[in-house]
């Protein structure tokens, strides 16, 4: 008789619930998220929000056609359609396929990640928006001073039935200066800092740089990290000279991004924070959306 403690005898089989509890890998797991769900209602998105990931951005190339990489962490929300017979998704093939794609992002890799999240979760559509702040080294205007100055990007890319589109967004700070107030006023004319967004959907490579030189090109003036007092003159002096109501910045951005033969749709937004009042002016134009 075998005593309190003891292993069993050689040949005693042990029963199935002893073997279960000694060897838990090899016990079934129940799959509920693919157990069939009575209520006969499709889910348009489910996935995750707000997930952080440490990911590599692709520079544009400088003169020399040397392309840097910029090491950023982005703000990822990734979704997927559920059929109805479906009662749920597996929401921990999300953060894998996050921790298989350490390689640079760009907008093709972006689209094979996308492509990726809905043939391995068995998906007809799926979502994915990724958002970082983006770095600029820039030179100051008169003494050529370098500092960095950030941007905010967002990648997003969608796909139905096969089909995907991806958009690039970028909110690019500006100066902007009042005519009207410059010409009414005998000294000086009020001036603000002024977001242009821009939404651009492509047809082939656009980097985030182009985007930013042609907003900064429309604007009274860009920004700078860092001025000294001959940048500043220069800069003040530019953006006088240079006057634009938020309804000119908004129509010379769109008239630049119908120049671009790379540009397939986008949608251009302006807003104003006033100096002079506690609202802000805007205007958006959207095409081929």
């Amino acid at each position: 008789m075998q005593g309190r403690g003891a292993t069993p005898r050689q040949g005693t089989p042990m029963n199935t619930r002893d073997s279960a509890f000694s060897d838990p890998a090899t016990a079934p797991i129940a799959d509920t998220q693919s157990m069939a769900d009575h209520r006969r209602i499709a889910i348009d998105r489910v996935g995750i929000k707000a997930i952080r990931h440490p990911v590599r951005i692709a520079e544009r190339p400088d003169a020399q056609g040397t392309a840097g990489v910029q090491h950023t962490v982005a703000t990822f929300d990734m979704a997927v359609g559920l059929p109805q017979e479906f009662k749920g998704t597996h929401m921990s093939r999300f953060v894998a396929i996050l921790n298989a794609h350490e390689r640079e992002i760009t907008v093709e890799s972006f689209r094979a990640m996308l492509g990726e999240m809905v043939e391995r979760l068995g998906a007809a559509s799926g979502r994915i928006e990724m958002r970082f702040p983006y770095f600029v080294d820039k030179a100051a205007p008169v003494t050529g001073v370098r500092s960095l100055i950030d941007y905010e990007v967002t990648f997003v890319g969608e796909i139905s039935d096969g089909a995907a589109r991806l958009r690039q967004t970028v909110l690019v700070p500006v100066t902007s200066l009042c005519p009207c107030s410059k010409e009414i006023s005998e000294r000086g004319a009020h001036n603000q800092r002024s977001h242009v967004t821009v939404t651009a959907e492509s047809r082939e490579l656009v980097w985030i740089e182009d985007i930013i030189d042609l907003v900064e090109a429309q604007a009274s003036s860009q920004l700078y990290g860092l001025l000294k007092r001959p940048d500043e003159k220069f800069v003040t002096e530019r953006a006088y000279d240079n006057p634009k109501f938020v309804e000119d910045m908004v129509r010379d951005v769109a008239a630049a991004l119908n120049a671009d033969s790379r540009i397939r749709a986008y949608r251009v937004e302006a807003e104003n924070f006033e100096s002079i009042h506690n609202h802000s002016a805007y205007a958006v134009i959207e095409r081929g959306a």
